[in-house]
């Protein structure tokens, strides 16, 4: 009988739990534990929705927890911030484990935070283990996709990526984080306290840059609202005309002066089509859509679960998907 990956799932929020559920329907996988401070003693199949009861109470104490169900990857949803989530990984590291996160700043940290990631690289390699993050957005659309299609290119002078998002279907939570209904004012206070903002885009940026052996002089990043044309709503709030609809956030690579790397991210109430899309202007030049748009939270889940297999017979330290051979889906039940 083949072995299954023992796995613990750490952040059981919206994404976390979505993890978990995902994680519950891979035949190689086996949840041996949850960790998550909200819902200490809870069955991890209600808390997760999974359909069913785990038999897996949640724990609050991670230490003792990873110790007790030792297992081979955790699957780590927290937070944004690399240096807010940097104790939580420390202490899986020190368990032994391996680990996949969705922490943004940690997608590729070498460039914004090089004396973080250069500690957890080391603390990694000392404890024979391998650290990465991953996801829909950084993680693919906006760093490993460009990256893959500059792989028939003879030459590549520019890229652009760019995902538009309708956030009317969005849960509230989101379309709180982009600025949905708030006045111009409201927004730009928000925007200056860090409460709008999408998190890695400098880091996409990086990676992409560092991909292609490009040396950038500078990395920008501008946010700004979409203002509302008309009344919208969904079924959570309304945006009258003139409030911000949502953000617009550009991040730019420049290469001595020069733009070459371009990341354009809205999301925004009344967006009339979502889309993500990829174009580079080379030899050849390219361009390709999603028309719909890749859905997010799917996307989110579906990196972290098909990565751990990649995670797992990667070298020991901080690793990126750049670094790590094609994820692809691996099997349900």
């Amino acid at each position: 009988m083949e072995k299954k990956i023992r796995v613990v799932t750490f952040g059981l929020g919206p994404v976390g739990s979505g993890i978990a559920n995902l994680a519950s329907r891979k035949k190689g996988i086996r949840i041996v534990g949850a960790i998550d401070l909200k819902y200490d003693g809870k069955d991890l199949g209600e808390v997760a929705r999974i359909g069913r009861k785990m038999r897996i109470p949640v724990s609050a104490d991670a230490a003792s927890a990873l110790k007790r169900t030792r297992p081979d990857v955790v699957l780590h949803a927290t937070g944004s911030s690399l240096k807010d989530v940097y104790p939580q990984l420390e202490t899986i590291i020190r368990s032994g484990a391996d680990v996949v996160s969705t922490c943004e700043e940690l997608s590729y940290p070498f460039q914004k935070q090089p004396k973080l990631a250069a500690a957890l690289d080391q603390l990694a390699k000392k404890h024979g283990v391998t650290v990465m993050s991953t996801g829909v957005n950084p993680g693919f659309l906006m760093d490993t996709w460009p990256l893959a299609m500059t792989a028939v290119c003879q030459e590549v002078k520019k890229i652009r990526a760019v995902r538009i998002q309708d956030a009317s279907p969005r849960r509230l939570p989101f379309q709180k984080k982009i600025g949905a209904g708030k006045s111009l004012a409201e927004f730009k206070k928000l925007v200056r306290s860090g409460e709008i903002r999408h998190v890695g885009l400098p880091e996409s940026i990086a990676m992409i840059a560092a991909g292609l052996g490009w040396k950038l002089n500078k990395i920008t990043e501008t946010i700004g609202p979409i203002v509302a044309k008309k009344r919208v709503q969904s079924r959570f709030l309304t945006v009258q005309a003139g409030q911000a609809a949502g953000v617009k956030q550009i991040g730019r690579g420049f290469c001595q002066g020069k733009e070459v790397i371009t990341l354009e991210f809205q999301a925004y109430l009344g967006a009339q089509e979502s889309n993500d899309a990829v174009y580079i202007t080379g030899t050849p030049t390219m361009e390709v859509i999603i028309k719909g748009g890749t859905h997010g939270d799917i996307a989110t889940a579906s990196m972290i679960v098909n990565a751990i297999p990649r995670v797992i017979s990667a070298p020991p330290g901080l690793t990126t998907m750049k670094d790590i051979p094609l994820v692809s889906a691996i099997p349900n039940l």
